[in-house]
């Protein structure tokens, strides 16, 4: 087969073009710090690094999901810290009421006007808020969990298992509130009402006390429950912050492992293909030098 000059001169000049783009391939790595420019640069690679960052900002997600959790859960721990003290105090002022019911009525209407007072205050903690949303209201988009004068219950609880829950991972969730019901008893014979008995009594019943303290000691019983509760339920998601932590963590390694450049290898694979492209250089001009009659034509 007979090689002409021209295609000697083809070849030589495709061998060059394809050096000078690896060149560049390399190059814009380096620049770019990255191995995935372009979807064409590595398809496989670049699926992988699609499904790493979809994981990324779910687990990012999931960390909103679990500070505003502990938020949930740490408020409605004070809250129930706060209603127990205030609770001690109305059980402290009733056993005095119960230990001198003897005493002048201007005593026991003082007693009772504290009473009503810490009833008050009871209320107005049971209808704190988190984020606009009464903290024990269940999924009750209302203001208040409680009726601030009749204490009647506003919220919605139990309603076909309807908790107010947050994703914390891809196969977990985490139920945030606690009722007004579960921590304080069924509407009509919860605390508030039990308290405004228990003020009533004061003045118009001193022997019924007794009862009432040991009302107010199931009431107190259950508000202990619902703070164990709520303490486990934290500690899951400390755990689960943890965990999402270290996810976060193993993906950013796992989407490295995939565009960022290896900076050693890289440049020595660019020093080698520039050197391979200067001999080609050096190479085709000796195969292709222009002769007298090149410049004559």
């Amino acid at each position: 087969m007979r090689i002409t000059q021209k295609a000697v001169s083809l070849t030589s000049l495709q061998g060059l073009n394809r050096n000078l783009d690896a060149v560049a391939r390399l190059q814009e790595r380096l620049t770019s710090g990255r191995t995935i420019n372009a979807p064409s640069d590595s398809p496989t690679g670049t699926n992988k690094a699609m499904q790493t960052r979809s994981d990324q900002a779910a687990v990012e997600q999931f960390g909103r999901n679990i500070s505003d959790a502990d938020s949930w859960l740490s408020i409605t721990d004070s809250t129930l810290q706060q209603m127990l003290d205030v609770t001690r105090r109305v059980q402290f002022l009733t056993t005095q009421g119960a230990s001198t019911g003897n005493s002048s009525e201007a005593s026991r209407t003082a007693l009772a006007t504290e009473v009503a007072s810490l009833r008050e205050s009871l209320l107005g903690l049971a209808n704190t808020t988190i984020q606009g949303r009464p903290l024990f209201g269940g999924v009750s988009t209302g203001a208040k969990a409680y009726d601030s004068d009749t204490g009647g219950y506003l919220g919605i609880a139990g309603a076909g298992g309807a908790d107010v829950m947050r994703r914390v991972s891809f196969t977990e969730s985490v139920r945030v509130d606690l009722t007004g019901p579960e921590a304080f008893g069924p509407p009509g014979d919860d605390l508030f009402a039990l308290v405004g008995r228990i003020a009533d009594d004061m003045v118009n019943d001193p022997a019924a006390l007794g009862q009432g303290l040991d009302d107010l000691d199931t009431a107190m019983k259950r508000m202990l429950g619902g703070v164990a509760d709520v303490g486990a339920r934290q500690a899951r998601i400390d755990r689960e912050q943890q965990i999402n932590t270290d996810l976060a963590l193993s993906l950013e390694i796992q989407l490295g492992d995939v565009e960022n450049v290896d900076l050693p290898d890289t440049i020595m694979r660019l020093q080698m293909q520039q050197v391979g492209y200067q001999a080609a250089l050096q190479a085709t001009a000796k195969a292709i030098s222009p002769t007298l009659m090149d410049y004559l034509r």
